[in-house]
């Protein structure tokens, strides 16, 4: 039984109301799915297993591209019992019904109502995963269920640790099943997981681990502070910089970027809110170099071109010794620039074979698993 207590007048009966909400539930019911590239297969799967009296409500993040259709909802409702339907701001939650997270609006949980935020990207993506993992285990603590399906990178693992750590239960794909392995690995690599399945048979673990009743005491969540993937952070207006500085800069924004430690990864923050794992950060960083040889590339063959044209014109006013000069300047442009396609064509070479930091977080004897029965690696969700 739920203990009253009388409430004093500094008492806070907002938190009185979240701690007897967790106190009164008997089973979790509180599911919450990240995946990204791969993770459609996976998700199907799963909801083909849950029946329409689920005594749960799903929350699901998928990386997708601020510009996608958002179809999602649309293919998971036609493909299962429960019913789906994109996210909505400030919207009850209620059980028997999946809820997935439109496009560019992170999604997030207060106890009973869902909360659509536009704030800074983690990991490059809006929505991703580590939001709605923190807001749940933050909201609901052990009444939480913790799902990473197939994806790249490692969006998702900080979050379901604090899951766990909440008393919520963690489970993750089977990385040897998944189209994508590195998020499921980067999961297994860094949380104590209590279920590594395949996709085909954990929609009846999470139905199963619904029905098992709740004993014994409970570590109380916590919701009154607020995530940062509301609003982002004002770090300098506060004097309050979120960890040691580095010499990095943000890929979004070009701000410094603080390093902080949790548990057993990296993690770097800048001080508008911008999130990235090492892992992340390499892969962004990698994204932007890419860009600017290619930048280098389109400049150089411009300046050949010019140079040429000049030449031409230098030839025409009989001035050998000038249109000389800018042919050989051409050639230099030319030369250097096929220098530069070349370590472009290596790099696109390397991502072909499955080298690329999609799959950096995998240990190796899960790597190169993208092509498996002679199928295509799936298409990349992020974009989608």
């Amino acid at each position: 039984p739920v203990r009253r207590q009388r409430a004093s007048s500094n008492f806070n009966s907002a938190r009185w109301a979240t701690i007897a909400s967790a106190t009164v539930k008997k089973h979790r019911d509180i599911i919450v799915i990240g995946a990204s590239a791969g993770g459609l297969p996976a998700l199907l799967e799963l909801v083909r297993a849950f029946p329409a009296d689920m005594p749960a409500a799903l929350f699901i993040v998928v990386h997708t591209s601020a510009e996608g259709p958002g179809l999602l909802a649309a293919l998971l409702d036609r493909a299962g019992a429960m019913p789906a339907a994109a996210a909505e701001d400030g919207q009850a939650v209620a059980p028997g019904r999946i809820y997935v997270a439109p496009p560019n609006r992170h999604l997030l949980l207060e106890e009973g109502r869902i909360k659509l935020a536009p704030g800074p990207k983690e990991n490059g993506f809006r929505p991703a995963v580590d939001p709605l993992f923190r807001t749940a285990a933050r909201s609901y603590g052990r009444r939480v269920i913790g799902v990473v399906l197939s994806g790249g990178l490692d969006d998702g693992t900080a979050g379901l640790g604090l899951i766990k750590r909440m008393g919520g239960v963690a489970l993750a794909q089977d990385p040897a099943d998944a189209m994508y392995a590195s998020m499921p690995a980067s999961a297994a690599a860094n949380v104590a997981l209590d279920f590594v399945l395949p996709a085909r048979t954990m929609g009846a673990k999470l139905v199963e681990l619904c029905g098992v009743e709740l004993t014994g005491e409970a570590v109380m969540p916590d919701s009154a502070q607020h995530d940062i993937a509301e609003h982002g952070d004002q770090a300098l207006l506060h004097d309050a910089v979120p960890g040691v500085a580095t010499p990095f800069t943000c890929p979004e924004c070009g701000g410094a970027l603080w390093e902080q430690r949790e548990r057993q990864q990296l993690r770097y923050r800048c001080h508008v809110g911008h999130a990235y794992t090492g892992d992340g950060l390499l892969f962004a960083n990698d994204s932007e170099l890419e860009s600017a040889l290619w930048w280098a590339v389109r400049s150089l063959e411009e300046s050949a071109a010019l140079h040429r044209r000049l030449a031409r014109h230098a030839t025409e006013r009989h001035l050998a010794g000038v249109a000389e000069t800018y042919e050989a300047k051409a050639g230099e442009c030319e030369k250097h620039s096929c220098v530069i396609r070349g370590v472009l064509e290596g790099e696109v070479q390397a991502r072909a074979n499955g080298d690329d930091a999609t799959i950096l977080a995998a240990p190796k004897k899960l790597r190169g698993r993208g092509r498996r029965n002679g199928r295509a690696k799936a298409p990349d969700l992020r974009k989608a």
